[in-house]
Protein backbone atom coordinates (compact mmCIF):
# COMPACT_ATOMS: atom_id res chain seq x y z
CA UNK A 1 0.00 0.00 0.00
CA UNK A 2 1.31 3.68 -0.51
CA UNK A 3 -0.40 7.05 0.46
CA UNK A 4 -1.40 9.28 -2.31
CA UNK A 5 -2.70 13.11 -0.55
CA UNK A 6 -4.52 11.37 2.20
CA UNK A 7 -5.81 8.01 1.27
CA UNK A 8 -3.80 5.09 0.79
CA UNK A 9 -3.72 2.43 -2.03
CA UNK A 10 -2.53 -0.36 -3.71
CA UNK A 11 0.93 0.83 -5.62
CA UNK A 12 -0.28 -0.11 -8.95
CA UNK A 13 -3.29 2.41 -9.02
CA UNK A 14 -0.68 5.22 -9.04
CA UNK A 15 -0.31 7.41 -11.64
CA UNK A 16 2.08 10.28 -12.18
CA UNK A 17 1.14 13.25 -14.84
CA UNK A 18 3.73 14.19 -17.24
CA UNK A 19 3.32 17.89 -15.94
CA UNK A 20 3.72 17.38 -12.17
CA UNK A 21 6.37 20.08 -11.36
CA UNK A 22 7.93 17.39 -8.95
CA UNK A 23 8.98 15.33 -12.07
CA UNK A 24 9.44 18.54 -14.41
CA UNK A 25 11.46 20.64 -12.08
CA UNK A 26 12.34 18.77 -8.91
CA UNK A 27 9.85 21.58 -7.75
CA UNK A 28 8.97 19.83 -4.65
CA UNK A 29 10.03 18.42 -0.78
CA UNK A 30 10.58 15.74 0.81
CA UNK A 31 11.55 13.55 4.05
CA UNK A 32 12.57 10.30 5.29
CA UNK A 33 11.31 8.77 8.45
CA UNK A 34 13.11 5.65 10.49
CA UNK A 35 10.81 2.90 11.62
CA UNK A 36 12.15 0.74 14.97
CA UNK A 37 9.93 -1.92 15.98
CA UNK A 38 7.29 -0.39 14.90
CA UNK A 39 7.14 3.14 15.81
CA UNK A 40 8.24 6.35 14.27
CA UNK A 41 11.65 7.83 15.63
CA UNK A 42 11.10 11.45 15.38
CA UNK A 43 8.07 11.91 13.39
CA UNK A 44 6.96 15.52 14.79
CA UNK A 45 10.99 16.74 14.45
CA UNK A 46 10.69 15.11 10.98
CA UNK A 47 7.09 17.04 10.22
CA UNK A 48 8.22 20.43 11.78
CA UNK A 49 11.19 20.26 9.05
CA UNK A 50 8.70 19.93 6.21
CA UNK A 51 6.50 21.89 6.95
CA UNK A 52 9.59 24.59 6.90
CA UNK A 53 10.64 23.42 3.33
CA UNK A 54 7.38 23.82 2.58
CA UNK A 55 7.48 27.54 3.38
CA UNK A 56 11.16 28.35 1.95
CA UNK A 57 9.67 27.52 -1.31
CA UNK A 58 6.32 29.54 -1.07
CA UNK A 59 4.24 25.63 -1.55
CA UNK A 60 1.01 24.79 0.60
CA UNK A 61 0.62 21.34 2.34
CA UNK A 62 -2.04 19.83 0.78
CA UNK A 63 -3.10 19.11 4.17
CA UNK A 64 -2.46 19.60 7.36
CA UNK A 65 0.75 18.00 9.53
CA UNK A 66 -1.53 16.35 12.44
CA UNK A 67 -3.70 14.52 9.29
CA UNK A 68 -0.23 13.55 7.44
CA UNK A 69 0.90 11.73 10.83
CA UNK A 70 -2.41 10.05 11.29
CA UNK A 71 -2.15 8.81 7.39
CA UNK A 72 1.61 8.06 7.42
CA UNK A 73 0.78 5.30 10.77
CA UNK A 74 -2.13 4.23 8.86
CA UNK A 75 0.29 3.43 6.01
CA UNK A 76 2.90 1.80 8.57
CA UNK A 77 0.67 -0.61 9.88
CA UNK A 78 -1.30 -1.36 6.68
CA UNK A 79 2.48 -2.80 5.37
CA UNK A 80 3.02 -4.33 8.54
CA UNK A 81 6.94 -2.67 8.58
CA UNK A 82 8.69 -3.49 11.81
CA UNK A 83 12.43 -2.06 11.00
CA UNK A 84 12.09 0.24 8.21
CA UNK A 85 11.21 3.91 7.02
CA UNK A 86 8.57 5.47 5.38
CA UNK A 87 9.44 8.32 2.14
CA UNK A 88 6.95 11.00 1.51
CA UNK A 89 7.36 13.67 -1.39
CA UNK A 90 4.98 16.85 -1.75
CA UNK A 91 5.24 18.51 -4.89
CA UNK A 92 3.68 22.02 -6.18
CA UNK A 93 1.19 19.76 -8.31
CA UNK A 94 0.18 19.53 -12.17
CA UNK A 95 0.56 22.08 -14.23
CA UNK A 96 1.33 23.84 -18.11
CA UNK A 97 5.11 24.01 -17.94
CA UNK A 98 6.13 27.21 -16.91
CA UNK A 99 8.99 28.29 -14.68
CA UNK A 100 7.24 29.99 -12.56
CA UNK A 101 4.58 29.25 -10.12
CA UNK A 102 1.37 28.08 -11.59
CA UNK A 103 -1.34 30.20 -10.31
CA UNK A 104 -3.65 27.32 -10.05
CA UNK A 105 -1.80 23.69 -9.12
CA UNK A 106 -2.04 21.77 -5.73
CA UNK A 107 0.10 19.87 -3.75
CA UNK A 108 0.97 16.37 -4.44
CA UNK A 109 1.61 14.23 -1.70
CA UNK A 110 3.19 10.43 -2.23
CA UNK A 111 4.46 8.22 0.21
CA UNK A 112 5.25 4.52 0.23
CA UNK A 113 7.17 2.43 3.34
CA UNK A 114 10.09 -0.73 3.00
CA UNK A 115 11.48 -2.92 4.77
CA UNK A 116 15.47 -1.43 5.90
CA UNK A 117 17.49 -3.14 9.11
CA UNK A 118 19.37 -0.66 10.98
CA UNK A 119 23.22 -0.39 9.55
CA UNK A 120 24.37 -2.45 12.65
CA UNK A 121 27.72 -4.08 10.73
CA UNK A 122 29.26 -0.35 9.24
CA UNK A 123 27.96 1.14 13.32
CA UNK A 124 30.35 -1.19 14.49
CA UNK A 125 33.06 -1.78 12.59
CA UNK A 126 32.71 1.95 10.86
CA UNK A 127 33.37 3.24 7.06
CA UNK A 128 35.41 4.21 4.45
CA UNK A 129 34.18 7.91 3.10
CA UNK A 130 36.06 10.53 0.10
CA UNK A 131 36.28 14.18 0.25
CA UNK A 132 34.88 16.00 -2.92
CA UNK A 133 33.83 19.52 -3.57
CA UNK A 134 30.53 20.92 -3.00
CA UNK A 135 28.52 22.00 -6.21
CA UNK A 136 25.14 22.34 -4.63
CA UNK A 137 23.25 24.98 -4.55
CA UNK A 138 23.31 27.65 -1.87
CA UNK A 139 20.28 25.82 -0.34
CA UNK A 140 20.93 22.94 1.50
CA UNK A 141 18.62 23.75 4.31
CA UNK A 142 15.62 22.92 2.15
CA UNK A 143 14.95 19.41 1.92
CA UNK A 144 14.05 19.67 -1.82
CA UNK A 145 13.59 16.99 -4.51
CA UNK A 146 17.04 18.88 -6.40
CA UNK A 147 19.33 16.26 -5.46
CA UNK A 148 21.74 16.07 -8.54
CA UNK A 149 24.79 17.52 -6.92
CA UNK A 150 24.65 14.86 -3.97
CA UNK A 151 23.98 12.29 -6.62
CA UNK A 152 26.66 13.19 -8.38
CA UNK A 153 28.58 13.32 -5.06
CA UNK A 154 27.93 9.88 -4.45
CA UNK A 155 28.76 8.46 -6.83
CA UNK A 156 32.02 9.34 -6.28
CA UNK A 157 31.71 7.78 -3.12
CA UNK A 158 30.75 4.83 -5.11
CA UNK A 159 33.21 5.14 -7.58
CA UNK A 160 35.92 5.30 -5.03
CA UNK A 161 34.72 1.87 -3.19
CA UNK A 162 33.64 4.32 -0.18
CA UNK A 163 30.27 4.83 1.68
CA UNK A 164 30.29 8.19 1.44
CA UNK A 165 31.20 11.87 0.30
CA UNK A 166 32.39 14.48 2.80
CA UNK A 167 31.10 17.72 0.75
CA UNK A 168 34.26 20.73 1.05
CA UNK A 169 33.25 24.67 -0.24
CA UNK A 170 35.50 26.84 -0.52
CA UNK A 171 38.30 24.71 1.93
CA UNK A 172 35.55 24.70 4.65
CA UNK A 173 33.64 20.98 5.23
CA UNK A 174 30.17 21.02 5.03
CA UNK A 175 28.51 17.80 5.14
CA UNK A 176 27.69 14.38 3.24
CA UNK A 177 26.12 13.97 0.27
CA UNK A 178 23.15 12.73 2.34
CA UNK A 179 24.31 13.22 6.15
CA UNK A 180 25.79 15.30 8.86
CA UNK A 181 29.58 15.57 9.54
CA UNK A 182 31.11 15.76 12.89
CA UNK A 183 34.46 15.54 13.85
CA UNK A 184 36.03 14.76 17.30
CA UNK A 185 39.38 16.64 18.51
CA UNK A 186 40.69 16.85 22.40
CA UNK A 187 37.38 15.67 23.08
CA UNK A 188 35.34 18.18 22.14
CA UNK A 189 32.72 17.75 19.17
CA UNK A 190 32.45 20.04 15.98
CA UNK A 191 29.89 20.16 13.57
CA UNK A 192 29.08 22.59 10.88
CA UNK A 193 26.44 25.38 11.55
CA UNK A 194 23.08 24.67 10.54
CA UNK A 195 22.46 27.47 8.05
CA UNK A 196 21.84 27.82 4.62
CA UNK A 197 25.20 25.54 3.54
CA UNK A 198 23.52 22.43 5.34
CA UNK A 199 20.04 20.31 6.35
CA UNK A 200 20.11 20.38 9.73
CA UNK A 201 19.60 16.71 9.82
CA UNK A 202 16.91 15.17 12.53
CA UNK A 203 19.28 12.55 13.86
CA UNK A 204 21.92 15.13 14.14
CA UNK A 205 20.04 17.24 16.69
CA UNK A 206 19.47 13.95 18.39
CA UNK A 207 23.20 13.58 18.82
CA UNK A 208 24.09 17.27 20.09
CA UNK A 209 21.74 16.82 22.52
CA UNK A 210 23.09 13.09 23.46
CA UNK A 211 26.97 14.99 23.53
CA UNK A 212 25.67 17.93 26.13
CA UNK A 213 24.12 15.32 28.32
CA UNK A 214 26.79 13.31 28.23
CA UNK A 215 29.28 16.27 29.20
CA UNK A 216 30.82 16.57 25.78
CA UNK A 217 31.54 20.11 24.94
CA UNK A 218 30.09 20.85 21.61
CA UNK A 219 31.23 23.71 19.25
CA UNK A 220 28.52 24.15 16.18
CA UNK A 221 31.33 26.01 14.13
CA UNK A 222 32.99 25.71 10.87
CA UNK A 223 36.14 23.45 10.32
CA UNK A 224 38.37 22.85 7.25
CA UNK A 225 39.59 19.55 5.89
CA UNK A 226 42.55 19.84 7.40
CA UNK A 227 40.59 19.72 10.84
CA UNK A 228 39.10 16.71 9.25
CA UNK A 229 41.94 14.74 8.59
CA UNK A 230 43.80 14.94 11.59
CA UNK A 231 40.47 14.97 13.87
CA UNK A 232 40.85 12.19 16.61
CA UNK A 233 37.35 10.69 15.46
CA UNK A 234 34.77 11.29 12.73
CA UNK A 235 31.24 10.66 12.71
CA UNK A 236 28.62 10.91 10.30
CA UNK A 237 24.90 11.09 10.99
CA UNK A 238 21.73 10.08 9.05
CA UNK A 239 18.26 8.59 9.02
CA UNK A 240 19.37 6.19 7.48
CA UNK A 241 22.99 5.37 8.61
CA UNK A 242 22.43 6.70 11.90
CA UNK A 243 25.88 7.10 13.80
CA UNK A 244 28.42 5.68 11.79
CA UNK A 245 32.21 6.06 12.69
CA UNK A 246 34.59 7.32 9.67
CA UNK A 247 37.80 4.74 9.95
CA UNK A 248 38.97 6.32 6.69
CA UNK A 249 39.15 9.58 4.55
CA UNK A 250 40.52 9.48 1.01
CA UNK A 251 42.35 6.51 2.07
CA UNK A 252 44.07 8.10 5.10
CA UNK A 253 43.21 6.36 8.14
CA UNK A 254 41.47 8.06 11.13
CA UNK A 255 43.10 7.72 14.81
CA UNK A 256 44.03 3.89 14.40
CA UNK A 257 41.56 3.03 12.15
CA UNK A 258 38.80 2.01 14.74
CA UNK A 259 35.47 3.47 16.02
CA UNK A 260 37.00 5.83 18.91
CA UNK A 261 35.65 6.07 22.38
CA UNK A 262 33.83 9.11 22.17
CA UNK A 263 31.72 7.92 19.35
CA UNK A 264 30.96 4.48 20.87
CA UNK A 265 29.83 6.31 24.14
CA UNK A 266 27.52 8.23 21.74
CA UNK A 267 26.55 4.75 19.84
CA UNK A 268 25.20 3.92 23.15
CA UNK A 269 22.83 7.13 24.28
CA UNK A 270 21.54 7.04 20.97
CA UNK A 271 20.63 3.40 21.35
CA UNK A 272 19.43 4.10 24.66
CA UNK A 273 17.02 7.03 23.04
CA UNK A 274 15.58 4.63 20.42
CA UNK A 275 14.68 2.21 23.29
CA UNK A 276 13.20 4.79 25.31
CA UNK A 277 10.90 6.35 22.05
CA UNK A 278 9.74 2.22 21.70
CA UNK A 279 8.98 2.61 25.45
CA UNK A 280 6.74 6.09 25.37
CA UNK A 281 5.21 5.25 22.00
CA UNK A 282 3.86 1.67 23.54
Amino acid sequence: MILVQDQLMEQSKLHIEMEDRGYQFGDGIYEVIRIYDGQFFGMDEHLVRLQRSANEIQMQLPFSLEVLKERLMELAVANSIKDGQVYLQITRGVAERTHHFPDHASGILVAYTKEAPRPLNKMKEGISVITTEDIRWLRCDIKSLNLLGNVLSKQKAKEAGCDEAILIRDGIVTEGSSSNVFIIKNGELFTHPANNYILNGITRNVLLELAKQSAINVKEKTFTRDDLMNADEVIITSTTMEVSPVVTIDGKQVGDGQPGPVTKKLQEKFNQRIQQNQSVEN
